[in-house]
């Protein structure tokens, strides 16, 4: 099935007439315009083709009788017939990139599925953000491949950790930190980031990262390493000395080294914050920081996240 894009962007295109948003003005700046969608398949138009309404979208057959999913615009997600498998998606990646994971985990989606955007719009801050997210969700939902996201308090961090994973099929969410049911405000975070992913994700709370590490072939999201070490200490009884702590975390490295999985795991960037006033405070922040150098070590990528914008670190 030979699909080609003549135009990728939402009705009325990106930039948006009249808006003044800066990733419109950024595109305007710079001489560059997308057209609304318009999609030639087998070389003739897809509105030409015979084509059957699913909700959220329709299906199209192709000349030479493949078969594609297309959301009917922006915010739509478009659901397929049990059993059907696909030889191209054309979808609202932007606004909705958890129902590509939803389609490769009813396997309307396969490996041999053309996955394309389509209704892109000013969602997006630039069309390379776009090819950066692309390169994640195109890729395999399994490992060994390893990411480390550092960043300080509210920076985003977490929501590139489960943007990087949305597309897949199955994804454990590792949740590192401890279960406070005393704190009001500590249980709304936990929700605020439950809603935010998909249904299907699984949540495992645990402490025994490195057997999770050990054990877990696919897609793991571990939230996150400055939460585990907390507790690695508590049960080192590390924080007078800090050496107690260091079989755990070299378990923990030789797991991370070692897993089959792809992990990309949420971490503190403790160098850009105020210096401790405590000697426990201290030694947490030394000990995360060298955890930190040596699990980017062993990383495949590693990346800072500073107001919710991303600084790929080679």
């Amino acid at each position: 099935m030979d699909i080609e894009l003549r135009g990728t962007a939402a009705p009325g295109g990106w930039p948006a007439p009249g808006c003044h948003c800066a990733s419109c003005g950024r595109l305007r700046s710079a001489g560059l315009r997308h057209e609304p969608v318009s999609v030639v398949v087998d070389g003739r138009p897809m509105d030409d083709l015979p084509r059957t309404d699913v909700p959220g979208g329709f299906e199209v057959r192709g000349p030479h009788g493949g078969r594609a999913l297309v959301a009917t615009g922006p915010g739509s997600r478009p659901e397929p017939p049990p059993g059907v498998e696909y030889d191209a998606v054309l979808l609202d990646l932007v606004g909705s990139p958890e129902h590509l994971g939803h389609l490769r985990r009813v396997e309307a989606v396969t490996s041999q599925t053309a996955v394309m955007a389509i209704h892109v719009d000013h969602r997006l801050p630039s069309p390379a953000e776009l090819e950066r997210r692309m390169t994640f969700w195109n890729g395999p939902g399994h490992g060994p491949h390893r990411t480390l996201l550092l960043g300080g308090s509210r920076s985003g961090k977490s929501a590139e950790a489960e943007l990087r994973l949305a597309a897949c099929p199955e994804v454990r969410y590792v949740a590192t930190g401890p279960v406070r049911d005393d704190d009001p405000e500590w249980t709304e975070r936990i929700a605020a980031h439950r809603l935010r992913r998909p249904a299907w994700w699984r949540t495992v709370e645990t402490t025994d990262l490195a057997d999770v590490l050990t054990r877990e072939t696919g897609a793991l999201l571990v939230d996150g390493i400055g939460t585990w070490l907390a507790a690695a200490m508590d049960e080192a009884a590390a924080w007078d000395d800090p050496s107690r702590a260091h079989p755990l975390l070299d378990d923990l490295v030789t797991a991370w080294r070692n897993t089959r999985a792809r992990v990309v795991a949420v971490t503190d960037e403790v160098g850009l914050s105020l210096v401790p006033t405590t000697p426990s405070g201290r030694a947490f922040r030394d000990a995360l920081g060298s955890l930190n150098q040596r699990l980017a070590a062993e990383s495949e990528d590693a990346a800072l996240v500073v107001a919710g914008r991303v600084v790929e670190l080679g």
